[in-house]
């Protein structure tokens, strides 16, 4: 073998070390918290993180701030687990108007952590109809 093989071949050794995992981000936002969970391709949990656990002040867990030290966490126990890029699944309370500035917070941090997110998408639930009101037919009648 003459050197430009043996290159070559380190080249390609080289190429197979660096492969890397790809993961998925599911996002879960309410009024009152925000719910990270980080999972693999076949959906087993590689980490869990939300903003109560990074604040010990109610008020603050649905905050942007506070989903960004989550987010941290998160891109911790990814680069951990080699994981460089990322699916992401957004998902709000069902019925409500959008995702909140959390989630936009989350993947702003992630993205500024070297992370390559392939794709994005809401999964919030559309209620249709629901159970019946209350009243009747024709009504309350004060």
């Amino acid at each position: 073998m003459n050197e430009e093989q043996i290159t070559e071949l380190e080249v390609k050794q080289e190429k197979k070390a660096e492969k890397t995992r790809v993961g998925i981000l599911y996002i879960y936002t309410t009024k009152n918290n925000t719910i990270l969970n980080l999972t693999d391709m076949a959906g087993n949990t590689l980490s869990r993180s939300s903003g109560g656990q990074s604040t010990k002040q109610s008020r603050l867990k649905s905050s942007p701030t506070i989903a960004m030290f989550a987010a941290k966490k998160i891109a911790e126990d990814a680069k951990e687990n080699d994981i460089k890029e990322l699916y992401v699944r957004i998902k709000a309370q069902t019925g409500s108007d959008s995702p909140g500035s959390a989630s936009h917070a989350i993947i702003k941090s992630l993205s500024r952590d070297d992370f390559k997110i392939i794709s994005i998408m809401e999964t919030t639930k559309n209620p249709r109809g629901g159970p019946k009101k209350a009243g009747g037919r024709r009504g309350r009648r004060v």
